[in-house]
């Protein structure tokens, strides 16, 4: 019988705790990670090489949006119409 391995709830990880959370082992998770990554799975930590697994986890949901809809990446703010901000921030510099 194998040795049972818990993996943490969250937090940064090394590369063989990440390949884990995708039942892969540590070979076949360096061998993927390539192809991975070009499908916008989370980056290491480019000092300590650690990988999130929250954002593992997040990554994994957003590939099934219809399953987890509340669990959609935001990518960064939308750009706000300029007709909104404008007229607002020239009354400010008139003084007004």
């Amino acid at each position: 019988m194998s040795a049972r391995y818990k993996l943490p709830a969250g937090g940064d990880v090394p590369p063989a705790v990440a390949a884990r959370r995708l039942a892969l082992s540590l070979e076949a998770f360096e061998t993927a990670l390539p192809s991975l990554l070009s499908r916008g799975f989370p980056v290491p930590d480019p000092d300590t090489g650690n990988f999130d697994l929250e954002a593992i986890d997040a990554w994994r949901r957003s590939r099934n949006p219809h399953l987890f809809p509340s669990d959609r990446l935001i990518v960064g703010r939308t750009a706000r119409d300029a007709s909104d901000v404008v007229p607002n921030r020239l009354a400010r510099v008139r003084g007004g």
